[in-house]
């Protein structure tokens, strides 16, 4: 697979204050890719640089083997992007609207609205005045506008906010049979991680203007670490104890609680060792390793 985007050590400041620190990644065609991080991490700044609404100050973007810096139209003719809540006509209808993003691309006919209208499910609404829509029924008329002009690249800067849980399921799956059928590369920049999780498959973490971590969600799923945590009675004994054990990764403490990483299937061997030498243990349970746990080991700085 070919890369539709690529971030090459991309730097941005604004006034002294360095925001993007050599910023470096890559999206393929046919891949949906999450751009996670705390808020002022630099995702926004990011995403203004990749639409153009921004220029960087060192590094290379590039869409569609394009540089945005010089081949600007032919890069922005490969992308298309929903951000947030996206502004439509509320007077006007759901094709009317599109009918004037169609105009502003200035390349798309009429067959290729009505296959939009198709893969956005707003076919039985599509004439009906934007200000009568749902929410969800303008997030999609959002997406069907970026679709427009087939872009490569489609960007979606919390695509999913306020929508209720009926309405992020369709999204998703709207977002999921375009990739399918088309090829097309995402960035996805999401607040919702259980969502970033569902729909990504991969995940690029940001954090303090520097990319910390690129990691496949299916890698993250099958992680070859047990997270454990365990309430003892004697915290700090029970920690001298299990520190010296080799297939313990880290151990930290808090109260009378031991959250530990260490390899799968040690479990046993943890308890074991603690009844070996007459600690008392309260609770014991796993943590399920998921994105939302990735996520605060990365941005607190839990490894």
């Amino acid at each position: 697979m070919s890369s539709v985007l690529v971030l090459d050590n991309v730097y941005k400041k604004y006034g002294k204050i360095d925001i993007i620190k050599g910023v470096s990644f890559d999206v393929k065609e046919g891949e949906i890719y999450g751009f996670l991080g705390p808020n002022g991490a630099g995702k926004t700044t990011t995403i203004r640089m990749v639409t153009g609404l921004i220029k960087p100050d060192k590094g290379n973007i590039l869409i569609n083997g394009f540089n945005i810096q010089k081949q600007f139209v032919h890069a922005m003719d490969s992308v298309g992007a929903i951000v947030e809540n996206p502004d439509m006509y509320g007077d006007f209808t759901g094709r009317q609207n599109l009918n004037i993003f169609a105009k502003l691309y200035g390349n798309v006919d009429k067959k290729r609205i009505d296959e939009v209208i198709e893969i956005i499910g707003l076919k039985d609404r599509i004439d009906d005045k934007v200000k009568k829509y749902s929410l969800g029924m303008k997030q999609r008329l959002g997406l069907g506008q970026a679709l427009l002009p087939n872009p490569k690249l489609l960007i979606l800067d919390e695509p999913t906010n306020g929508l209720d849980p009926s309405g992020i399921v369709d999204f998703r799956k709207i977002v999921k049979d375009v990739v399918s059928e088309f090829n097309t590369a995402v960035l996805v920049s999401s607040h919702i991680l259980a969502e970033v999780e569902q729909l990504c498959s991969k995940v690029a973490f940001i954090d303090k203007g520097k990319i910390v971590s690129i990691e496949s969600i299916n890698n993250l799923k099958s992680d070859n670490k047990e997270h454990i945590n365990i309430k003892v009675s004697e915290i700090e004994k029970a920690k001298n104890i299990l520190k010296e054990l080799d297939f313990i990764d880290t151990i930290e403490a808090k109260d009378n609680l031991l959250a530990l990483i260490c390899n799968k299937d040690s479990f046993p061997n943890v308890i074991k060792t603690l009844t070996l030498n007459d600690i008392d243990i309260h609770d014991v349970y796993k943590v399920k390793q998921n994105l939302e746990n990735r996520f605060m080991e990365i941005t607190e700085g839990v490894k």
